[in-house]
């Protein structure tokens, strides 16, 4: 039997497969952060040497066709990568990034690891500081989910 995912579950396990892998590697993502210069990161991970790498979902050929903002994500991270499912026509990803295959949420394979681009230190520490924020705000939208809209809109932090 042939499991066919409609677009939005496909980017949902695969988010999930490379958050996964992210953790097994000691690392702490988070989904979903914009970043200061508006784009979003579908994972921000904070790296235990203090560095930070994006990891850009791409659910299907069209959705990394029509996206031209992915190399503005590159001046926020030391590293960046796409994390795709096995369908996903790997030719299309430029050479100059990372490649996580999420197979299941188990079972990713890093194909090829991201390059390195150390972000200056201030660029980090301001990073550093929205990542802490963004990350307390979500824990205590967890114990209080009405304080959370009220942070949200008061720090503009997503």
């Amino acid at each position: 039997m042939v499991l066919v995912l409609d677009v939005p579950e496909r980017t949902r396990r695969v988010r999930r497969a490379a958050a996964r892998f992210c953790l097994a590697r000691g690392w702490s993502p988070l989904s979903e952060v914009t970043l200061p210069n508006g784009r979003r990161a579908d994972i921000l991970a904070l790296l235990p040497d203090g560095g930070f790498h994006i990891i850009e979902v791409k659910s299907c050929a069209r959705d990394f066709q029509t996206d031209r903002k992915w190399p503005e994500y590159r001046d926020f991270c030391d590293a960046l990568t796409f994390a795709v499912d096995p369908d996903f026509p790997q030719i299309l990803l430029p050479e100059d990034v990372g490649l996580l295959v999420a197979c299941a949420p188990d079972d990713t394979a890093l194909l090829r690891e991201a390059p390195r681009h150390p972000l200056a230190p201030a660029r980090r520490r301001a990073l550093l500081h929205r990542y802490a924020m963004l990350a307390a705000i979500r824990l205590a939208g967890l114990e209080d989910p009405e304080a959370l809209l009220a942070e949200r809109v008061a720090l503009r932090v997503e």
